[in-house]
């Protein structure tokens, strides 16, 4: 496994969130990993701006400035085609992450 994967599931479910939502500022993307995972999972803002800005200079995302339905001012956040395509990776790598954990826990 790469010393990265882990790190990887990150930018995973960031990038996933985006191709189903469209557009979301942080917090939205934050909110909406929670409610899809049934509130297993949390993300932490110290984890999420990081890859956020990683992934923007990857060209995975692009960002833009607006205002949320509050009329606060936010960095909204949309998927470019190449980040749509680095979703595809990602998602086949962790499948094969999830199959090579369980296959070790089958054996344990």
């Amino acid at each position: 496994m790469a010393t990265n994967d882990l790190q990887g599931t990150l930018e995973l479910l960031v990038l996933k969130t985006l191709a189903a939502t469209g557009s979301l500022h942080g917090y939205g993307i934050v909110l909406h990993i929670q409610r899809a995972s049934d509130e297993l999972l949390t993300v932490e803002e110290g984890s999420l701006y990081p890859a956020l800005h990683r992934m923007e200079q990857n060209g995975w995302i692009q960002s833009e400035w607006a205002l949320t339905e509050t009329r606060r001012k936010a960095k909204y956040y949309t998927l470019t085609a190449q980040g749509r395509r680095q979703l595809d990776r990602a998602e086949k790598s962790f499948d094969d992450l999830v199959k090579g954990v369980r296959a070790v826990l089958r054996y344990a």
